[in-house]
């Protein structure tokens, strides 16, 4: 194979070198590290060819051994001027690039590769002076890159770019410089074109001087900051001496310090506040650590250390508040002669440290907006915190100031909006507390809501001692029974049982409605609605404890209104009727609960519970053949289901021996609708215990008897929760005679006159008294020794009407 225009003869066959990660041009001289085992054998092979090997570039850099397909088509033929033994066996050589070559076969040799092919010349166009042109241009970018880059070796390079004078040299050597991947200098390597290479290479120049030029503007930015910095600390530095040796410090210039003073902090607040400023002034402001301190100082002086409402104890007007809770509060008598008996109190000691109250109750029956009015008769700022769901104790002590993004927990931002130190925060929904792995929220509360414990409540974020024996806490609750009870021990609960008909209608006339219809822009004597509608609303469209769901309710027919005013024909007046609330409202919901019209034997109305108020439940006793066992239905709880136990025990042992009735051929099933709805508690037991007598006996009980009570094997009747909800219920299903326990007598208080002016109401004390009130004899009950206040006066009458 002849190659003239270098006076240099090629084999036949020349080895072949792949080389990885770079591309190897003509007339540069490369330093080559040469490892690999078969690649040390080419170079051995080569130099007994007259040290001529092809050079050519890896497809796939990570493959220890190419083979035929990993190598591109075009390399570089190369003359090796020097060879340098290196460690571990490898190689170090020197290749001059002469020309490129095209490979036309590739041919595994002996340990080695060799490749057959032709030179490929430059082709060279008719415009040379065009071609002269794009070289000095080349020639004067090339030159500007390495002065911008600042490469070791550019001095050199510059040199040699300045002595070529060949525009095919002067493009090889402009290939070797730039920052170009592996297979964009492969793409500049085969192209034959002269001019195309050059206009090729031109192209990458002009983008290589611009990142070039961004890179240094870049570095020359970072290189001012960090002088700026420097000198900054350096200045700090001094500063720092010169204030030592004066014994001043350092004032910042945002007046930090001044505030720091004016705050009211306590002592030992002060000092840390101090030293803390103190260390801001030292620390440069890029430095995280500035920030963290910055913020931590901003916090401390956001929360109140001595500002008051304004609104001493002894300046509480018991008068104004009692007018402020009857303004907005219908009903609740107890509830608002606590509060006012509670205001009493801190008016006459100033300095009181008395218990917490809880303001336990279903949804909807006021126990936020109480909380609002106690602020506003107190006059004091409020501010309401959420518990639902809080499960991690940081929420309430706050993160420690390590954590990056760590902010004070939810009392101290709650004094931060309140802005005094004395305000009243509402507690709210603290029954729905949770814990996991981060710790027990309800375990922190225990500091602040103790008296004796929260003047030096430490949040984690500040560090510092806080006193908060002056803000004034009210909780809130729906269940009880689900505060933890080290928590519940320091609450005074305050219970608020759902509304009667009678007080929703009320509330909605002197409240809701007139809140409702200025919310949706309707002027009042614009929109009426009639007290049939209003009590058809209630009953059919709203069955719940408290109010919400009727306040959804009006705002749906004030928009019904709302669209007819805004129509073509206003109307001059809307009145709303019992059928305009079907027409706005759609179908009757709900339906009343209602006693059972048809009485037979095994079935007695109960009373129970709920979070949402009183229900009626209908217990239903079927008895069948077997041998004595009980059948218990309808989600009953194990309170429920001990009842029903208990009440068939009962019976049993009354009636075991008696030989009209045999229970040990006779199974029981007790059954208790709705079956989708979980019931559990004591209080059903008279009920199931009458249930099975009525069945026992083949006598029906009346339909509008009601009764409750928790019972004992030995017949007693004792006193359970809620009589005003389920006296309610009772009511409001047609009962018109309801047993309680004797010992609920005082529960019937709350009960307005409204519902007992239509009832009966009978104490009872043990089973006889149940089964001689509601028809049923002959079980052999023996009633309590009844005492008496004078000869012939029963002491515990029925309480009728």
């Amino acid at each position: 194979m002849d190659a003239s225009q270098k006076n240099i003869e090629l084999p036949e066959l020349i080895p072949v070198l792949p080389i990885r990660n770079t591309v190897l041009f003509p007339n540069t001289a490369v330093p080559l590290i040469v490892g690999r085992t078969k690649s040390i054998k080419t170079v051995r092979q080569a130099q007994k060819m007259g040290d001529l090997l092809l050079v050519i570039t890896q497809k796939d850099p990570s493959k220890e051994k190419p083979q035929v397909e990993d190598l591109f088509s075009v390399g570089v033929v190369c003359l090796i001027s020097k060879i340098t033994h290196l460690e571990k066996e490898s190689l170090q050589i020197v290749a001059n690039g002469l020309f490129r070559f095209q490979i036309t076969e590739l041919v595994e040799q002996e340990g080695y590769l060799a490749a057959k092919g032709f030179q490929l010349p430059d082709i060279t166009s008719t415009h040379t002076e065009r071609v002269e042109a794009i070289a000095t241009e080349i020639r004067q970018l090339g030159k500007t890159i390495l002065t911008l880059s600042g490469a070791p070796g550019a001095d050199a390079l510059i040199k040699l770019l300045n002595q070529i004078e060949d525009p095919a040299q002067v493009a090889d050597l402009g290939c070797t410089f730039i920052h170009l991947n592996t297979a964009s200098k492969q793409k500049l390597l085969e192209i034959s074109d002269l001019e195309e290479r050059l206009n090729t290479l031109l192209s990458e120049m002009i983008r290589e001087k611009e990142k070039v030029m961004l890179q240094n503007e870049i570095q020359n930015k970072m290189m001012d900051r960090l002088s700026k910095d420097q000198r900054e600390q350096l200045l700090r530095e001094q500063l720092k001496t010169i204030s030592e040796e004066l014994g001043d410090e350092t004032k910042t210039t945002d007046g930090t310090a001044k505030k720091i003073e004016e705050a009211g902090f306590p002592d030992d607040v002060l000092k840390i506040a101090l030293e803390e400023l103190k260390r801001l002034n030292s620390i440069p402001k890029a430095s995280p650590e500035h920030h963290v301190i910055r913020t931590y100082l901003d916090w401390l002086l956001a929360v109140p250390w001595s500002k008051n409402s304004g609104t001493p104890s002894e300046a509480i007007d018991l008068k104004k508040a009692r007018e402020i809770l009857e303004a907005e509060h219908f009903g609740i008598e107890k509830v608002k002669k606590r509060i006012l008996q509670f205001l009493a109190v801190t008016k006459l000691k100033k300095d009181m440290k008395g218990p917490i109250l809880c303001l336990a109750g279903p949804p909807g029956v006021g126990k936020t907006s109480i909380a609002q009015s106690m602020a506003k008769a107190l006059g004091r700022n409020f501010v309401r915190i959420s518990f639902g769901g809080v499960r991690d104790e940081a929420e309430i002590r706050g993160h420690r100031r390590t954590y990056i993004g760590a902010m004070p927990g939810r009392i101290i931002q709650a004094m931060k909006r309140a802005q005094v130190k004395d305000p009243l925060i509402l507690l709210d929904e603290i029954d729905k507390l949770g814990n996991d792995f981060r710790g027990d929220p309800s375990s922190a509360l225990l500091e602040v809501l103790d008296p004796e414990q929260n003047h030096t409540f430490v949040d984690h974020y500040l560090d510092v001692p806080y006193d908060l024996s002056s803000a004034f806490f009210v909780t809130t609750a729906n269940m009880v029974e689900t505060i933890p009870p080290a928590l519940r021990d320091r609450l005074e609960i305050i219970e608020m049982s759902s509304y009667s008909k009678l007080e929703k209608m009320e509330i909605a006339k002197r409240h809701l409605i007139p809140k409702v219809i200025a919310d949706h822009g309707i002027s009042s004597n614009t929109l009426s609605i009639t007290d049939e509608a209003l009590g058809h609303l209630i009953e059919a469209y709203t069955r719940e404890a408290g109010v919400r769901s009727l306040t959804r309710s009006l705002a749906h027919i004030c928009r019904g209104a709302a669209e007819q005013l805004a129509g073509e024909n206003p109307p001059l007046q809307i009145r709303v009727t019992p059928n305009d609330v079907e027409t706005i409202l759609g179908p009757q919901k709900l339906f009343p609960e209602v006693v059972e019209t048809e009485v037979k034997p095994g079935i007695v109305t109960g009373l129970a519970w709920t979070a949402v108020g009183g229900e009626i439940l209908q217990i239903e006793v079927a008895r069948m053949e077997g041998k004595g066992g009980l059948i218990l239905t309808g989600q009953l709880g194990d309170v429920m289901k001990e009842s029903a136990q208990i009440a068939l025990s009962l019976l049993r042992s009354q009636l075991g021996k008696s030989a009209d009735f045999k229970f040990d051929q006779s199974d029981f099933h007790i059954h208790v609708p709705a079956g989708a709805i979980p019931k559990d508690g004591p209080s059903a037991g008279t009920s199931i215990f009458l249930a099975l007598a009525s069945l026992i006996q083949n006598k029906s009980v009346k339909s509008q008897l009601a009764l409750t009570g928790e019972i004992t094997l030995r017949g007693n009747v004792l006193p359970v929760g809620g009589i005003k909800e389920k006296v309610i219920a009772a009511h409001r299903a047609g009962v018109t005679t309801v047993l309680l326990p004797e010992k609920n007598v005082g529960d019937l208080k709350d009960v307005s006159d409204e519902v007992k002016s239509c009832m009966t109401f009978h104490l009872i004390g043990d089973i006889a008294q149940v089964l001689n009130l509601s028809g049923l004899e002959g079980f052999g009950f023996v009633p309590k020794a009844i005492p008496v206040s004078a000869p012939g006066q029963d002491a515990r009458p029925p309480l009728a009407n």
